[in-house]
């Protein structure tokens, strides 16, 4: 498709705004074909710069995820906050850098996750002093910082560690389009009508095996245990699947399509990597608290 016909419909969804209500409307065809290629597009990119990153580590990687850790962050507070960007996403988005920092430091698990604490701890108290909700300004850091500092840990601890982050990402991108394909093809009930009209079990279950059998045959093909690494791909998606649900829920308490119009055809940060920031924090549980091989089988 020529770049011509592609920029405007760039343009026109990085405008889009997350306070805007859904609204559905009539699509032709073309405008539906070419809205796929721009979202196609757009993940594309994003896929090459989180590939290049894990290869890379250090900090190009740990540059990566707080680049898109405090994009996350302004569409959160703008969208609790109604619309308005506080003051509070400088509080929460120092702790995400130091937290990132201190997993690249490989100090330990304790201390990023302090510092995430104690800017959720800063970040609550100032909203409630100017009256406004603690809770979710608190829950900031806390909910988008998790995944950064796990991945950083993940990439910069781990023998291979390259490898486990980009089977955990292969594993939560197989489910992402999984589902779309499945739900799209497939159709029937409806997963979660209230909270998200599109979604179907069809995808769900599709994405889930989908991407049992990526990160099977990805493990199996670095010579490690396909079988248990397709069981951590299922694990990894249905835990995905849920990090999706709960940003569409909460999108539908404060009344929004969508958390930005940051990324061509996927609305903003928060709606490409809501899966990403539950799977994250669970693949580096399987390594760290349950000491699981992380390419099971494969010799460190």
């Amino acid at each position: 498709m020529p770049w011509k016909r592609i920029w405007p419909i760039l343009m026109r969804t990085a405008r889009r705004e997350a306070s805007i209500p859904s609204v559905t409307h009539a699509t032709s065809p073309m405008r539906a074909s070419n809205e796929l290629q721009v979202r196609a597009v757009a993940g594309a990119v994003m896929a090459v710069a989180a590939v290049a990153g894990a290869i890379g580590g250090g900090l190009l990687f740990g540059f990566i995820l707080v680049g898109c850790a405090i994009a996350a962050l302004r569409e959160w507070h703008r969208l609790v906050e109604g619309g308005t960007l506080p003051r509070e996403l400088g509080f929460t988005a120092a702790a995400i850098v130091l937290s990132v920092l201190l997993a690249y430091s490989e100090s330990g698990l304790i201390w990023p996750a302090m510092a995430l604490v104690m800017g959720a701890v800063v970040a609550g108290v100032s909203a409630a002093l100017r009256g406004g909700p603690f809770v979710w300004h608190a829950a900031g850091p806390i909910y988008i910082g998790v995944a950064p500092a796990a991945l950083m840990a993940l990439r910069e601890t781990q023998l291979q560690g390259e490898w486990v982050v980009l089977g955990l990402f292969g594993a939560i991108w197989a489910a992402d389009t999984g589902a779309l394909f499945f739900g799209k093809f497939i159709g029937g009930p409806k997963l979660a009508p209230v909270l998200s009209p599109n979604k179907t079990w069809a995808g769900w279950i599709g994405g889930t095996l989908f991407a049992g059998a990526v990160l099977a045959l990805y493990v199996g093909l670095l010579g490690g245990n396909a079988f248990n690494a397709g069981l951590a791909g299922v694990f990894l998606a249905v835990v995905g699947h849920g990090g999706d649900l709960f940003e569409s829920w909460v999108k539908r308490r404060f009344r929004a399509k969508n958390t930005g119009g940051l990324i061509p055809g996927h609305g903003g940060m928060l709606d490409r990597i809501d899966s990403l920031l539950f799977a994250a924090p669970a693949g580096a549980a399987l390594v760290f608290a349950a000491d699981l091989n992380p390419l099971f089988g494969v010799p460190l």
